[in-house]
């Protein structure tokens, strides 16, 4: 292996050690293995007590676990929002009322229509909970201490809304359960250093209106050999301050004109991501 390529992978590998909790250290031989999900919890009011359905969690789709959801989960279209406006407040009251709950941190809506907004506790924290959540096929996206959330007049309380809980509440329990102060501090000092070279390349998100298909809007498609492959390449991508998911064996990628006109940084990075899953055997 030439000395450039080690440096290159020591250097992807000391990151991941430095954004995944202590317990997914040895990351390589995590399987991307579905839990069974959590039932719904009523309490005596009728409502879903959120804060009483998981006594634990799968793995993050960070460290290779399953992502939460299998295709992506965006927020609602501006016409869609209009159009059942009441239907859109009652789920943004239940999403809000839902995050309080599993996660203890505060949730308003959003003065962004299609979004719901979760005051995080540091700035670092809402940046790694924006990276872990899109990784679990949940749109996501921070300002400051801001972290917002996808939400839509359609979402369902057992379906959508738990969704959205789900992953923050899951996401909040690794951050604060199992990332000790230096860690978070060392996490701090990466986000700083990823940005000095390059800003984060999200998606394009204009307000109120969802983005799909593979070739065009917010993201991306690139097909890779395998699960593990892609796994792998969607890692990469994330140290490398480029936002990235995927679905089974499709990694997808963000695309920003603004950020990243014509797509020139995530194509560099695609390819060095791939260069170096060659090397490792893993492309």
């Amino acid at each position: 292996m030439h000395a450039d390529d080690r440096r290159e992978l020591d250097e992807l590998d000391q990151r991941l050690r430095v954004l995944l909790p202590e317990t997914y250290q040895e990351w390589e031989t995590l399987e991307p293995k579905p839990m069974k999900s959590a039932g719904l919890k009523y309490g005596a009011d009728g409502k879903v007590a959120w804060d009483e359905i998981w006594g634990s969690f799968c793995d993050l789709a960070m460290a290779g676990g399953p992502p939460h959801k299998g295709t992506l989960l965006e927020p609602g279209r501006a016409e869609a929002i209009d159009a059942d406006r009441s239907r859109y407040d009652e789920a943004v009251d239940e999403i809000c009322r839902g995050i309080t709950l599993a996660s203890e941190l505060p949730a308003r809506p959003s003065d962004d229509a299609g979004w719901v907004s979760v005051d995080c506790y540091s700035e670092t924290m809402a940046s790694w909970l924006l990276r872990a959540i899109v990784m679990e096929n949940v749109a996501a996206r921070s300002h400051g201490r801001a972290l917002l959330l996808p939400a839509a007049p359609h979402f369902q309380i057992d379906k959508e809304i738990k969704n959205v809980v789900t992953v923050i509440a899951k996401t909040t329990h690794y951050w604060m359960g199992h990332m000790s102060r230096v860690q978070k501090s060392a996490i701090a000092d990466l986000f700083a250093k990823m940005s000095a070279s390059s800003p984060l390349i999200e998606p394009a998100y204009e307000v109120g209106v969802a983005h799909r298909g593979r070739g065009e809007g917010g993201w991306r498609g690139v097909e890779c050999a395998s699960v593990k492959a892609a796994v792998w390449m969607m890692r990469a991508m994330v140290v490398n301050n480029v936002l990235s998911r995927r679905e089974h064996t499709t990694l997808f990628v963000p695309n920003n004109p603004v950020s990243d006109p014509g797509g020139v940084i995530v194509a560099r990075t695609v390819m060095l991501a791939h260069r170096l899953a060659a090397i490792r055997g893993i492309a």
